[in-house]
């Protein structure tokens, strides 16, 4: 049995109009839904378009950058291959003067050369760099020829036989002391007595380091022979 009532179309009338209201917020948050995605692909779009504007410029920008690191690398490498080149320079002219007059001046030229050769080495992509490489490895095969030589002439100068006259003199010359005091005898004879000198203080000192970088150049042979050469023959 259906429900009467004064009150009823009063009812079926506030829901028709809460249902019409609810239709009408529900287009316009429709509306609003649309305009916002519109807005928001606007927005993309010219982001993108700004994107798209940049970066020819970003990609210069970092282009420029990296010129400029490669550029400061290369002034770098400039630099010190230049002051290498000072450095080899200055060791040529020691080299080239030989051991005999600076033996201590000749070495650390030698040293020199061995770190520039360990530069050059580590700098083989530069064309420049082969060729003077090759220009220190010949002064130093030249500086070791050199010190070989230096060692065979000291040698020869301070391996001559002694004199017999050297000899004598070294001798306890007359005891004036009487022949039964022996103690006396043996103090004097100790006292007198001198041993020949065989090479002279100075060049004690020279052969040794002739001889120490011999065998560090790998010329150790050499050294040997000399040494021997001249040891037999004195």
């Amino acid at each position: 049995m259906e429900r009467t009532g004064p009150g009823l179309p009063e009812d079926m009338e506030a829901l028709s109009r809460q249902a019409s209201a609810l239709r009408v917020a529900l287009e316009r948050s429709a509306e609003n839904t649309e305009g916002m995605v519109a807005a928001l692909g606007s927005f993309d779009r010219r982001v993108s378009a700004i994107e798209a504007s940049v970066r020819p410029i970003q990609v210069r920008s970092q282009a420029m950058t990296m010129a400029h690191e490669n550029i400061d690398r290369t002034i770098e490498n400039a630099e010190a291959i230049l002051a290498q080149l000072g450095i080899v320079c200055r060791a040529e002219a020691v080299i080239l003067g030989g051991p005999h007059e600076n033996l201590e001046s000749f070495l650390e030229a030698v040293d020199l050369l061995k770190g520039a050769v360990h530069f050059f080495s580590s700098k083989k992509n530069f064309k420049c760099c082969e060729g003077v490489l090759n220009q220190v490895n010949d002064l130093l095969t030249k500086s070791a020829l050199k010190i070989e030589e230096e060692f065979r002439q000291l040698m020869g100068a301070y391996s001559k036989p002694i004199e017999p006259d050297r000899l004598f003199g070294c001798l306890p010359k007359p005891l004036l002391a009487s022949k039964g005091d022996s103690g006396a005898v043996g103090e004097q004879t100790s006292a007198i007595y001198r041993n020949p000198t065989l090479i002279p203080s100075g060049i004690l000192p020279l052969l040794n380091d002739i001889a120490r970088q011999l065998v560090k150049d790998g010329n150790q042979q050499s050294c040997y022979k000399i040494y021997r050469l001249f040891v037999e023959c004195g």
